[in-house]
């Protein structure tokens, strides 16, 4: 009778390895939100650099990229500071820039954080899934990466598609 019960209990257990490693397979749907998080982050990047580009450009104290890169180079440095003669107002307008800039890093790790933790976007638990995957199965990772390629190349074409044709594009 023994044998029996331990023969059945290990029928069981390889049943529960069998059904624990296909809960751990990745599936396409599992590559697809997570391929959709890295090319929304990477969007949420692209419109952040857009804005500190255009916050640098555009800034009327500053007066556009040239003097803000002589500012930059200034920065920290009194003496240098009052040689390129930046003014208080330069000083403040370049700051903001800076704590802009500084900010980004945060900003995008909150983001996607927040994309990640969704359960609806991706999930905490698909995401490790498919990152250990990536990790331990290299054809995992190009899927994935060719995938992220797709989106990004989709996302691109729609944009082009939905731009001004008369701005000489």
């Amino acid at each position: 009778m023994k044998k029996v019960l331990l023969f059945g209990t290990l029928f069981a257990f390889l049943g529960l390895a069998a059904y624990a490693q296909d809960e751990d397979k990745v599936t396409d749907e599992d590559l697809t939100k997570y391929a959709n998080v890295e090319v929304m982050t990477s969007t949420y990047v692209e419109n952040k650099t857009q804005e500190l580009r255009d916050m640098i450009l555009n800034n009327e104290v500053i007066d556009g990229g040239a003097r803000y890169n002589e500012i930059k180079a200034a920065w920290g440095d009194e003496e240098k500071m009052a040689e390129a003669e930046v003014t208080e107002e330069e000083k403040a307008a370049f700051q903001a820039v800076k704590d802009f800039q500084d900010s980004l890093q945060d900003s995008v790790k909150e983001y996607k954080t927040e994309l990640i933790m969704d359960e609806e976007v991706l999930g905490a638990g698909t995401y490790n899934k498919v990152l250990a995957a990536t990790k331990e199965d290299p054809s995992v990772k190009e899927k994935l990466d060719s995938l992220i390629a797709e989106m990004k190349a989709k996302q691109d074409a729609e944009k082009g598609d939905t731009e001004d044709p008369t701005d000489g594009k």
